[in-house]
């Protein structure tokens, strides 16, 4: 009767050790696995931000581009405008409104 609780005891706690071992390397197995899984998110975020960056230098591109055609334009229209006063001799009423609205434009830049 003895020998058989003592071997009851004995297997109960050979079974506690293989639990806590097993137990313990799942845990460092679950670390394991978050810190690789933190790394690649913090992969992730840096090629997010990479491309939010490259995003912005082409629309910073694109708007000085903007910018330039804008003044090429207006430089042309005052080209066009002196033009037309030079070959009149005078300022037309559809002129003066337009260099009335061109002043107005730089006013409110």
């Amino acid at each position: 009767m003895m020998s058989r609780r003592m071997l009851l005891v004995f297997f109960m706690l050979i079974l506690i050790i293989t639990s806590q071992f097993e137990w313990k390397q799942q845990l460092v197995v679950d670390v394991d696995s978050n810190s690789s899984i933190s790394q690649k998110q913090k992969r992730i975020s840096k090629g997010v931000e990479t491309v939010k960056e490259k995003i912005i230098l082409v629309q910073e591109k694109n708007i000085r581009r903007l910018n330039e055609l804008v003044q090429h334009l207006q430089e042309q229209l005052q080209q066009c405008r002196n033009s037309s006063v030079t070959t009149n001799g005078s300022v037309s009423p559809l002129a003066e409104h337009i260099l009335e609205l061109e002043q107005h434009q730089i006013l409110e830049d």
